[in-house]
């Protein structure tokens, strides 16, 4: 199988306690991924802010092809973390062209919903340059609309944790009560 025909998907926020969760899903060639490693491309949890910033349009530019996809905080709730990241994984796989013919999954998790051929990498951004490239377009993403969300919620420190629960996030949480955008699935056990 050619690279070409393999999608790496990753996926972003699943353990924050506010807002969506992003998928990435990415398409290179041999030449794409060979780039994109010389230009520094790893894990986007191993790069600096400024890094991943720097790395985004050489991804869109080498990619054949990139997308993203992401299950909201209602979405979260209704369906559980599980099944609404599988979605936004879904949303990202479909909007890919040409469709993939082999996803690699970062994780050990299997996306359910796809009937295609996929296969689960534990540690996939230090597999696949793929799921690496998935995993910084996805981080980019869901930080920036976080951190524009924080000019509307300005009390939860949002555009330094990125939604996650810092202690100052779930200190406002107690004062404050929870914003529309927040997973109240998640805060049952806030204190």
């Amino acid at each position: 199988m050619l690279s070409d025909e393999i999608a790496g998907i990753d996926e972003v926020g699943k353990g924050a306690l506010f807002g969506p969760v992003f998928a990435g899903a990415v398409i290179l060639n041999e030449h794409g991924e060979s780039f994109l490693i010389s230009a520094g491309l790893k894990d986007s949890k191993k790069l600096s802010a400024k890094k991943r910033a720097a790395l985004i349009p050489l991804i869109k530019e080498i990619a054949i092809s990139w997308s993203l996809g992401q299950a909201s905080a209602r979405e979260i709730d209704m369906l559980g973390i599980r099944k609404a990241t599988e979605k936004a994984m879904l949303r990202a796989v479909h909007r890919l062209k040409p469709q993939p013919i082999l996803l690699l999954i970062d994780g050990c998790l299997p996306l359910r919903l796809w009937k295609g051929k996929q296969k689960t990498l534990i540690k996939g951004e230090d597999k696949s340059a793929a799921i690496a490239a998935a995993s910084v377009l996805a981080k980019v993403s869901r930080d920036t609309l976080i951190k524009q969300l924080s000019n509307h919620y300005p009390f939860y420190g949002l555009e330094t944790n990125a939604g996650y629960g810092t202690i100052l996030h779930r200190k406002a949480l107690t004062q404050k009560g929870p914003t529309e955008l927040h997973r109240k699935s998640f805060l049952s056990k806030i204190k």
